[in-house]
Order: C-alpha cells, then structure tokens, then sequence
C-alpha cells in the first residue's frame, strides 16, 4: 500500500520550488506530487477544488493507503482549509512549514501598501493576514517552523519573539495542532532543510516529531 504525499507551494512561488522536499520525501518511501497553482491570480475556491480533485483521483489508485499533505507558508493554510469539512477526502496528515496560520504580520504590512499590496497578496489576502481561530478538523496537523531571522519580511513586518525573516514562530502556533517544533532555517530554507524533511516525513507516519523536541 502506498502513502501519496502531495506538495504545495507558497506565496509567489511554483512547484519547481519543491524540488528538494520532493527527492527527500521520496527516499523516505512516499509517493510525492507537486501541486502547483497561481497563488496571486487563482482564487482560494479555485485552488481548493483542485486540490480536493487531485486528492480524490490519488485515493481512486489501486495502491492508495493514504494521501497527506504537505504545504509551505501559505500552501499550509490551503491544506487546512482544504481538508477542515471534507469529509469524502482520503484519511492522511498535514504538516506546515512556516505557516502563519494565526495570520501574517507581513502580509498585513504589505496590504498597508494601499492598491499595489493588494496585487501583490492576490485572491488569498484576507487569509494571509487574518489566518485561523485554531484547528478542529478531522486530521492530525503539524508545524514546523524556522527562527533564523533572514528575509524580506523582516524589514517589513512588526516581529515579536523569533521569526524566520518572514513569518513569526508565534504566528505558526495554532490551537488544536498534534505537534509543533523548531528549527535553525529561514522561511525559505525551510523548503531545503534535510532535517525539515526527516521531522515531516515522521508526522506523516506518525502524527508526532522526532527530535529536536517542540518547544
């Protein structure tokens, strides 16, 4: 039996950006897909449907024990909300890497912008900055955050505590998460972390993290 995992990209990115969590969740046994789409220009519902689709074609393979999902910075809010009342999905996990799912400093500065912030967050603006009351959903979640205070969105947003140069280790913490951890990465090193892919691939089998313990 296998365990599809399906990848998703955050803000501003594609899929191509995947590619090292890709090659690492394979060695680690699962059966990895991309899923790219237009984070700016295509709407949440839109997205949603794609994915709620992929999802259900994975489950239709003769194989399939599970499909989990995995999800960078925004591609992380995506997958809860893709899976909070989905009842008909396939059973499986979610981890996030570096999602500020309690809402995003940055992007709220950005929006301060006026008209030209507002293209710049697209479609899923309200829910970059407002983010999630907590999670109640039928599937075990986990986080994974950076605090190597390197990027763009440190010279934008307002960070209190530690941060990953984008998103605040604060704004990662979400009521009703299975597991949270952290480690020495940015917010976008967390896409190339071998350690951020061992710590993945073991809540997807487990529903808990390995060491380094949560802190």
């Amino acid at each position: 039996m296998s365990e599809h995992v399906i990848l998703l990209h955050g803000l501003w990115m594609r899929g191509f950006a995947l590619s090292m969590l890709h090659r690492r969740l394979m060695e680690a046994g699962f059966r990895v897909h991309r899923f790219d789409y237009l984070s700016v220009a295509a709407t949440e519902q839109r997205i949603l449907d794609r994915l709620h689709a992929r999802m259900t074609a994975l489950l239709g393979e003769a194989d399939a024990q599970s499909v989990h999902l995995v999800g960078h910075s925004l591609g992380g809010l995506l997958a809860l909300r893709a899976c909070h009342d989905a009842a008909a999905l396939p059973s499986g996990r979610i981890v996030c890497l570096g999602s500020p799912l309690r809402g995003s400093a940055a992007a709220r500065s950005f929006a301060g912008w006026g008209r030209g912030g507002e293209v710049l967050l697209g479609h899923n603006r309200e829910l970059l900055e407002q983010g999630l009351e907590r999670w109640d959903g039928p599937r075990e979640v986990g986080m994974i955050a950076g605090c190597t205070p390197l990027g763009l969105g440190a010279m934008l947003g307002h960070f209190q505590g530690e941060h990953d140069g984008t998103v605040a280790v604060d704004e990662t913490r979400l009521p009703g998460l299975a597991d949270h951890c952290v480690v020495e990465t940015n917010h976008t090193g967390l896409l190339f972390s071998p350690e951020v892919a061992q710590l993945a691939a073991g809540f997807l089998r487990h529903g808990r993290f390995s060491p380094p313990a949560p802190r």
